[in-house]
């Protein structure tokens, strides 16, 4: 066999045998897996592969290229263990436009604009970027100061300039939907930023303890679309619900070890809420119709939520009409209901860091710490025999951002 043979060979195999094992599973329970757990046997080709994409790249012929080699993950990793790196804080712009970073908070990061497979480096400056639930407001932070603006680099609304939170590692930016205000998560605490102060919501100081300081682990946040509720939380801490001042009103314990992610549905009727397990996880929902004195007790079983999932450790998720959209630790994205169906699920690999989708919900794309952008045109149909999933989801290309390496696209 020559290369192509031997990859596609081999590549549609392991996808085969990784879906059958895991349709399976789902139905009749992993205990009941009698069978092996199939290899991926490709990694004495990836050099070679990937020296054929490098010219592919060179040469504009990178839909022959892919229509070739279809792209794994698993052959791939020793690749992604030397260069890969975190792909953050994406935001969907307009059209096929999107915007988002290399790097965590505690890197130098840089920041992009992708615009269909064209790559625009943005200012070096820049340490983070969020946008708002609804209205299209943006959040660009740089050389100590937010500025918020209505739309992409639309007519400034509100200019932060930060003393409190002055060179702190931004892990999430997210703005209110009028631009006057900023909900903004640190390691070293969470903020909600105004034009008169930096208010700290959590964690909750404890004046009895003459060594407590602000830091966390696991910290996470998010903000109704309505911007009427906060939810913050970290390994040490229930995630706990304020309103939009900063005050709390209820309590969600985690059912698995330790709060690790918090979400809105679009609609505002349910909060969900993932704690995690070393690379699991559980997700429940709560209804936030009665969401003012709501109180969830940690590893309880209750009336008061859904069980959404019960495997996933999530790192990022967005929601859309109907479904929401979660990644997690070991580089799937799952989509679903409220009432905790799983509508589809794809592998990517790795974990998961950063996600948004278009504004008709038909593209999706997805960042990894694998140093790559994977544009999927959801529900288009399966464009190669490799995909590891149920989705139906068509891979318009991945883009690679490796260290130390020129971009490509595959």
């Amino acid at each position: 066999m020559d290369i192509k043979e031997e990859w596609n060979k081999l590549g549609s195999e392991y996808a085969s045998g990784i879906n059958e094992m895991v349709e399976f599973a789902e139905k009749n329970g992993w205990e009941n897996w009698t069978g092996k757990e199939p290899e991926d046997k490709r990694e004495h080709l990836t050099d070679e592969v990937i020296k054929l994409l490098k010219e592919a790249n060179k040469k504009g012929s990178i839909e022959k290229f892919r229509e070739d080699f279809p792209p794994a993950h698993s052959p791939l990793i020793k690749y992604f263990e030397a260069k890969g790196q975190s792909i953050e804080q994406l935001h969907f712009i307009e059209d096929e436009k999107i915007i988002f970073l290399t790097g965590t908070a505690y890197q130098k990061r840089q920041a992009y604009l992708l615009n269909n497979k064209e790559l625009i480096e943005l200012d070096s400056s820049i340490d983070a970027i969020g946008k708002s639930k609804r209205n299209n407001v943006f959040a660009i932070a740089s050389n100590n100061k937010i500025v918020t603006t209505n739309g992409w680099q639309g007519n400034i609304i509100e200019t932060f300039e930060l003393s409190e939170t002055k060179g702190l590692g931004i892990n999430n930016l997210i703005p209110f939907n009028n631009g006057l205000k900023i909900l903004l998560t640190t390691s070293e605490g969470i903020y909600i930023l105004s034009s008169k102060e930096e208010k700290m919501i959590h964690p909750i100081p404890d004046t009895e303890d003459s060594k407590w300081t602000s830091y966390i682990d696991m910290e996470n946040a998010t903000i109704s679309n309505d911007n009427k509720f906060i939810v913050v939380g970290d390994q040490c801490a229930d995630h706990r619900i304020l309103n939009e001042n900063g005050d709390q009103i209820g309590e969600i314990g985690p059912q698995s070890s330790y709060p690790h992610f918090c979400l809105f549905s679009s609609d505002d009727k349910q909060l969900i809420t993932n704690s995690c397990h070393f690379y699991n996880g559980m997700t429940i929902g709560v209804s936030t119709e009665n969401i003012d004195g709501l109180k969830v007790e940690a590893y309880e079983e209750s009336d008061n939520y859904t069980i959404i999932d019960e495997d996933m450790r999530v790192y990022v998720g967005l929601t859309t009409k109907d479904l929401y959209i979660l990644g997690d630790a070991y580089g799937y994205i799952k989509a679903f209901n409220q009432q905790g169906e799983c509508i589809w699920r794809h592998f990517l690999g790795s974990t998961i860091s950063g996600i948004t989708i278009s504004d008709d919900e038909k593209t999706l794309w997805v960042g990894s710490c694998t140093g790559m952008v994977h544009k999927l045109k959801l529900g288009k149909g399966l464009r190669d025999n490799h995909t590891i999933g149920n989705g139906n989801h068509y891979e318009d290309f991945r883009l690679i951002l490796w260290k130390d390496e020129p971009k490509l696209i595959w």
